[in-house]
C-alpha cells in the first residue's frame, strides 16, 4: 500500500504517520521525491483499510500497489531515482559511464585505466577484485589486494569505485573500499547476498542473470530495497538463447520496459551482452539511443595480455573513440555524456 503525502504536510505529520503504520505491524518505508514524499506500508495490507489511512492529517492519497515488487514499483515512486556515489550519478539527465578491466591485476593497470577512462568521461571506476569464474582454474582476482589498489587508484583520480562483491561475509570489507556494490549474474538470487546489500552503506549494481525473468529481477532489486538501501542500479547484461554469434543476446527491450515498469536506473552492459570487442561500441550508442540510464564496459590497457575477458574489452585508446561517438548520441535525445 503506497500512502502519498500532500506537498504541504510537514515533518511531525509523516512521523506520525509511519508511527501509526508500523503500530499496524506494517513496515514503513519513507521515499522521498523532488515533488512529493510516499511513504510505502509493507506487510498484511488486510490489517488495515484505505479510508483509515487517508484520514490521517497530512495524507492527500492512499492506493494499493499491484505488482509483487513493492519498493521497485513506479506506482510507489512515480520519479525516477536519481542515485549519486561519489563521482557517480544515475537517474538523472547526465548518463552514468562505468568502465575499467575486468579484473584488477597490478597498481599499474589499474592506475593507468583509471586515468584513461577518466580523461575520456567515465564517471566510475569499474574493476574485479573478487572474481567469481565458472572454472576453478581460472585466475580469481587479488581479494582485498586488488580493493587496497582500486582504492588507489580512486586517490589518483577522483573516480567512484565499482566493484563485485560475492559473499554476504565481505560485504562490509568491500563497502569499506567501495562506492558500488556489483552483484553479480551469478548471485542475482543469492538472497542472503541481496540482504546484506540491503544493509550497506553503499549503492548497489544488480547485474540481471542470464535466465531471470523481468519480475524475478526487480523482485531480486526489491531484497535489497526492503533491507533499507534505496540506492539500487539494475543492470541488463544479456541473457541466454539459442544464438551462438555473441555471448550473450543483449536485449535492449529491456530499457524501455523497466523504465516503464520501475524508478530504478538502468544500466546496460554491452561488453558481457556481446562477448566481442568490435561490438561494444555499437551497443553501447544503441543502448544510449533507446534511453539506458548508464552503460558499463570493460577497459583495459593492453586487452590481449588482459588475465580476463581480453576479448570483450576495449583499448583506451578505443574507449574514448566510443565516448565522442556516444556523446552525438546523448545529445540527439537530450542527454548529457
Amino acid at each position: 500500500m503506497i500512502v502519498v503525502m500532500k506537498t504541504s504536510a510537514t515533518e511531525d505529520q509523516l512521523k506520525h504517520l509511519v508511527k501509526h503504520v508500523e503500530s499496524l505491524g506494517l513496515k514503513a518505508n519513507v521515499l522521498r521525491g523532488t515533488e512529493r514524499t510516499v511513504v510505502a506500508a509493507i506487510g498484511d495490507e488486510r490489517v488495515i483499510g484505505v479510508t483509515a489511512l487517508e484520514s490521517i492529517p497530512g495524507v492527500d492519497n492512499v492506493m494499493r500497489v499491484l505488482a509483487p515488487y513493492k519498493l521497485a514499483s513506479r506506482e510507489a515512486h512515480t520519479e525516477t531515482s536519481t542515485i549519486r556515489a561519489g563521482s557517480f550519478e544515475v537517474g538523472g539527465k547526465a548518463i552514468g559511464v562505468i568502465a575499467g578491466p575486468c579484473s584488477v591485476e597490478s597498481e599499474e593497470q589499474i592506475v593507468a585505466t583509471a586515468k584513461a577512462v577518466k580523461a575520456a568521461g567515465a564517471t566510475a571506476l569499474r574493476g574485479g577484485a573478487f572474481k567469481p569464474r565458472t572454472s576453478p582454474y581460472s585466475f580469481q582476482g587479488m581479494k582485498e589486494d586488488g580493493l587496497k589498489l582500486l582504492a588507489t587508484a580512486r586517490d589518483e583520480t577522483g573516480l567512484a569505485i565499482v566493484t563485485e562483491v560475492v559473499s554476504p561475509e565481505d560485504v562490509d570489507l568491500v563497502a569499506g573500499y567501495a562506492e558500488v556494490l556489483q552483484i553479480g549474474a551469478r548471485n542475482m538470487q543469492n538472497y542472503r547476498l541481496l540482504e546484506a546489500c540491503g544493509r550497506a552503506d553503499a549503492a548497489v549494481l544488480l547485474k540481471r542473470g542470464p535466465s531471470a525473468t523481468m519480475d524475478e529481477l526487480l523482485l531480486a532489486a526489491e531484497y535489497i530495497l526492503d533491507g533499507g538501501n534505496s540506492r539500487v542500479m539494475l543492470c541488463e547484461r544479456g541473457i541466454r538463447t539459442f544464438e551462438a554469434h555473441t555471448r550473450f543476446t543483449l536485449p535492449l527491450a529491456s530499457v524501455p520496459y523497466l523504465q516503464q515498469k520501475t524508478h530504478l536506473p538502468v544500466v546496460i552492459d554491452p561488453s558481457h551482452g556481446t562477448g566481442h570487442t568490435y561490438m561494444v561500441s555499437s551497443l553501447a550508442k544503441a543502448a544510449i539511443a533507446a534511453g539506458a540510464d548508464g552503460v558499463i564496459v570493460e577497459v583495459h590497457p593492453d586487452p590481449e595480455n588482459a588475465k580476463s575477458d581480453g576479448y570483450q574489452t576495449l583499448s583506451c585508446e578505443a574507449f574514448a573513440t566510443m565516448m565522442a561517438e556516444c556523446r552525438r548520441i546523448a545529445e540527439a535525445v537530450d542527454r548529457t555524456l
